[in-house]
């Protein structure tokens, strides 16, 4: 095996596309927390240490769930399934990279930034991996919680605490999970029945699943747009998240009506994307010209 098919291996293990997305809302806390452009050495030091944390926590996920792995269209191509990289090897890299990710938040970010990644990590592996994931098809719901962490660490990365922006981005990542990943689910049942993983639609079907993302859908629209009567948020991220709102129901609602195929299901699932996205770029510019 060449250096560099083993260097894209444990590039895959370490889910680089979900690296991006925790790396999107932490950046963003830390320009709401700034007022700008953090101090360049700081959000450098921050970027990498979030990545090493995100790296360690998928690689240890593959590592728990290369049995399932194995069993699903998607993911069996993964690493560890196709015996690419061993159980061994791959918990090492893991566990390298997360003290590695630790020790630099703490000496060159600060603690509570540190603890708070650190707390994050656990949380996703052994309260959503290790259990949630394969007891309860409200795994995703519960299990959410280790995604929404990324702006805490962000906004705690620049003051030294947590501020009222950080937990407003917490709280909408928290509900924005839901609909995100029923929406996966919906297109991928088959493979999590064979894999005998407790998701939503092939535990309680495909029309609860589409309710249920559409219930999450309204809560996570209430929420986004409370943040301005609470006076977290100013008018222009208002506006914004009406819009943005205003599309993420109405392809919730497309979805609940379309039993026929997982098109719109689909849609909603890269929609859901781009409004993560769009929110975190609205709420940086509002805190910044307000």
């Amino acid at each position: 095996m060449t250096a560099v098919r083993r260097l894209r291996d444990y590039y895959e293990l370490s889910k680089p596309r979900i690296i991006v997305l925790l790396l999107i809302t932490t950046v963003a806390a830390m320009i709401m927390a700034a007022r700008g452009m953090p101090n360049l050495a700081l959000l450098a030091w921050t970027v990498l240490g979030g990545t090493l944390a995100a790296a360690s926590a998928g690689a240890l996920n593959c590592v728990w769930d290369a049995d399932v792995d194995a069993m699903m269209r998607r993911t069996r191509s993964r690493p560890i399934p196709a015996g690419r990289v061993s159980r061994r090897h791959a918990t090492i890299y893991a566990l390298v990279a997360g003290v590695l990710s630790f020790a630099i938040f703490y000496l060159f970010v600060n603690p509570l930034a540190a603890w708070l990644s650190l707390a994050g990590n656990a949380y996703y592996v052994l309260v959503y991996t290790m259990w949630l994931k394969r007891v309860t098809p409200l795994n995703i719901v519960v299990g959410g919680a280790a995604g929404s962490v990324p702006p805490l660490v962000g906004w705690a990365a620049v003051t030294h605490a947590v501020g009222a922006p950080a937990l407003g981005l917490f709280a909408l990542i928290f509900l924005w999970t839901p609909p995100h990943f029923w929406s996966l689910a919906l297109m991928t049942e088959t493979d999590y029945g064979a894999a005998r993983i407790p998701m939503l639609p092939n535990v309680c079907g495909k029309e609860r699943t589409r309710r249920e993302i559409l219930y999450y859908s309204l809560l996570l629209v209430l929420a986004s747009l409370a943040l301005y009567p609470l006076h977290v948020m100013g008018a222009l991220y208002f506006g914004a998240a009406a819009v943005l709102g205003g599309i993420f129901l109405l392809d919730a609602t497309r979805t609940l009506l379309d039993r026929s195929s997982t098109l719109q299901a689909r849609r909603l699932f890269r929609f859901s994307l781009l409004y993560l996205a769009l929110i975190c770029a609205a709420m940086v510019v509002d805190r910044i010209v307000s």
